[in-house]
């Protein structure tokens, strides 16, 4: 039987939290420290085999996800406990930390995998939940027997997740589609409210709970660590390697879900500006200061934003229909438009250049123009900020990654001449 156990390490009491470049190391020593287990010795001689593992670290400790096949589900939690604990100890730098929890977490496909191969009188029943509860000894069958396990979780990272809300100082609740503050913690908003589910330009009131609206915004405070964090170990990686992700030995956590179309750009000099400019973004989101994205690479870095915020709430069972309306409207208030969305998408390659993108008044959108401010008064750390123009073309050819090139490279079209005529009223407004 294949489980997901999830274990909960923390930092010894009394102990300031981890910064930044203490929680790479502590991701660094963990991950080589599962790399280096094939299988854990359990009791009689049973072993239970280390199929994947992930790890995710915050300042008060760290989330693992550690992936095994053993013959049950206590064994799986015993063994996974038992090795968790000797990486612990087994390090200076982890000493003092504690596993204050370490849990099965029936991961859905996998379990039916191992379900359906199971056969004859004593196979397990189909019904999870039964599953589930006999295994732990509960009893009983039906939903709740499954939820029993993870209501404490669950109820826990909802009240973190709405504790780290008023860190989110930029914002308030109406930005998530939620009612003013004032109309208090309950609201009056919900998805039948006036407006209904539609952006946040278009809607006439709230269209969530002021419950949900909060639980969105401490998913994105939460998701800063882990974008930054993961961010920072991809720098890490490409430092080490010297070459960009298109050739990169190491796997990477967040830059190859940048546009493929540049992969060869991706390297590490590209990946520390990008993660300064991540760091400005949230830094004021969180300050207050935050009024529009600068440039692509903040609207890049803002994408990747939300998908951890999402990951994480849907981690724990909070991502319902509430949240996810609530990051929607979030997005639709921030973004000024959605046209970085087509940097995605090979068929729209070369509109920012054409006379469409032209009429539109799409700001470029090649990579030498990404950490370009789209207006003056928009800022860009200056780490970040071109000192001088780019002359390297914007679609170097990969044949691999993004097709043919397409005849006559177009960033020669795209010169200092032309920055002076952008439309200072936002990225692709019309003029």
């Amino acid at each position: 039987m294949k489980y997901a156990v999830s274990v909960d390490a923390q930092i010894p009491s009394g102990d300031p939290e981890l910064d930044a470049l203490h929680r790479v190391g502590v991701v660094a020593l963990l991950e080589r420290g599962f790399e280096s287990v094939e299988a854990i010795d359990g009791p009689d001689g049973v072993e239970v085999d280390v199929l994947d593992t992930f790890v995710g670290v915050h300042p008060g400790g760290a989330l693992m996800k550690v992936f095994v096949d053993a013959p049950m589900l206590e064994l799986a939690e015993e063994a996974v406990r038992s090795l968790v604990d000797e990486l612990l100890e087994r390090s200076e730098l982890l000493a003092g930390w504690t596993v204050a929890r370490c849990a099965v977490e029936l991961h859905a496909d996998l379990a039916k995998e191992s379900l359906d191969a199971a056969g004859g009188p004593g196979a397990p029943p189909d019904d999870l939940a039964s599953r589930r509860a006999r295994l732990r000894g509960q009893g009983g069958d039906g939903p709740a027997a499954e939820a029993a396990g993870d209501l404490v979780d669950s109820a826990a990272m909802r009240d973190t997740f709405r504790g780290l809300a008023d860190q989110l100082r930029a914002f308030g609740p109406e930005a998530f589609g939620g009612p003013p503050e004032s109309a208090g913690a309950d609201g009056a908003g919900g998805p039948d409210a006036a407006g209904g589910p539609s952006g946040a330009h278009d809607r006439q009131g709230p269209v969530v709970s002021a419950a949900d609206a909060r639980l969105a915004a401490g998913a994105l405070v939460y998701g800063t660590d882990l974008l930054l964090d993961e961010l920072f170990q991809d720098v890490c990686a490409l430092d080490e390697d010297g070459g960009s992700i298109a050739d990169c030995d190491e796997p990477m956590w967040l830059l190859d879900e940048l546009p493929r179309r540049y992969a060869l750009r991706y390297d590490a000099r590209f990946a520390r500006r990008f993660l300064v400019t991540a760091i400005a973004l949230t830094t004021r989101f969180t300050q207050g200061t935050f009024e529009q994205p600068s440039c692509v690479a903040e609207e890049l870095a803002l994408r990747l934003l939300l998908r951890e915020a999402e990951i994480a709430l849907d981690l724990f069972g909070l991502l319902d229909d509430g949240v996810s309306l609530a990051l929607e409207c979030f997005a639709d208030s921030v973004y000024e438009d959605m046209n970085h969305e087509w940097l995605y998408d090979d068929s729209m390659d070369g509109i920012d250049e054409s006379p469409v993108g032209a009429y539109l008044g799409v700001a470029p959108m090649g990579i030498s123009r990404w950490f370009t401010p789209f207006a003056a008064g928009r800022y860009v750390h200056p780490y970040a900020a071109d000192d001088e123009p780019d002359d390297e073309p914007d679609d170097e050819p990969d044949d691999d990654l993004v097709g043919p090139a397409d005849p006559g490279d177009r960033d020669d079209l795209d010169g200092p001449d032309e920055l002076d005529d952008r439309d200072d009223d936002g990225p692709s407004g019309l003029a």
